[in-house]
């Protein structure tokens, strides 16, 4: 089928595959093999980086090395290091298979941020993962001051673990003010907001999760101008019709936003999310249509 030209702009290079981690958690081999095999698929085009985390590293290269046919182009990979990111430069770097050009860390003051560069060379973009009950704004100005990007966590496997709109609506709008590109991670395996089972576990829980769609729409909303109402009101939408995508734009209620502005907003707002699963996200959209 064919693919708007909007849909495809939301969706291109926006997934980075997690498969460590929980839910799904698969063993190093499993999420290599899942991620080499995805390159290869249909929707290729909707995957970002790989996730690693630095200290398996070494046994992220054995799986790699173990790969029925070695990969043509390099893997982009986005490497989890420790909060002063010292454990970075011991990284195979210069690995001409690999292009490790991004990492993701925690940090909760200025001085934190400013540590951590320290050890990052050039080249490398950092996302410091932010805790949104903190000095919000101070933190996301010294993102801005040090060329440096932002990284929200937006649930989890317990209902602790997720925001409320209204927090990450703030997030989103001090990051847009300030002009620092962010990134989200966890809880965002679905299209829309609704609530979904938090694991795979049978007797798992449930609990409302925001959708990726819902999240990289609203920061081209505020792209688009939207008001605070209209944000607001986007980012927990919940039902797939009431959204006309075309060439044009998206459409949602009296809102158009326009193809290049999803373009621009993904180029430089709002960057891709971590997912443990990328069969998932695609799959729901297929139910719904959408590809």
């Amino acid at each position: 089928m064919d693919i708007p030209r909007s849909l495809s702009g939301l969706l291109t290079g926006l997934v980075d595959y997690a498969g460590l981690f929980p839910p799904s958690q698969l063993d190093m081999a499993s999420t290599v093999g899942n991620y080499a095999a995805y390159r290869q698929d249909r929707y290729a085009w909707a995957l970002g980086r790989l996730i690693v985390p630095a200290p398996r590293f070494a046994e992220f290269v054995t799986a790699f090395e173990a790969l029925d046919h070695a990969p043509a182009q390099p893997w982009p990979i986005s490497v989890l290091v420790g909060d002063t990111a010292s454990d970075f430069p011991r990284l195979p770097l210069s690995d001409p298979r690999f292009r490790i050009d991004t990492a993701e860390l925690k940090a909760s003051t200025p001085a934190a941020i400013h540590m951590a560069l320290e050890h990052l060379p050039p080249g490398v973009t950092p996302y410091f993962e932010l805790p949104l009950a903190g000095d919000l704004p101070d933190l996301v100005t010294t993102l801005a001051a040090t060329g440096a990007r932002a990284k929200v966590r937006t649930g989890g496997i317990t209902p602790d673990l997720f925001p409320t709109p209204a927090e990450l609506l703030r997030f989103m709008r001090t990051c847009f003010a300030a002009g620092v590109p962010f990134k989200a991670t966890a809880g965002l395996h679905h299209p829309l907001r609704a609530a979904y089972r938090l694991t795979y576990a049978p007797d798992s829980a449930a609990a409302p999760m925001f959708g990726f769609v819902n999240v990289f729409l609203t920061a081209a909303a505020l792209l688009a101008g939207a008001t605070e109402a209209q944000a607001a009101a986007l980012l927990v939408e919940s039902n797939p019709h009431s959204l006309e995508w075309s060439a044009a734009g998206v459409r949602w209620r009296d809102l158009l936003i326009e193809s290049a502005t999803l373009e621009q907003a993904r180029a430089h707002s709002a960057i891709a999310f971590g997912s443990c699963s990328f069969i998932e996200p695609i799959e729901d959209l297929q139910t719904l249509s959408l590809l």
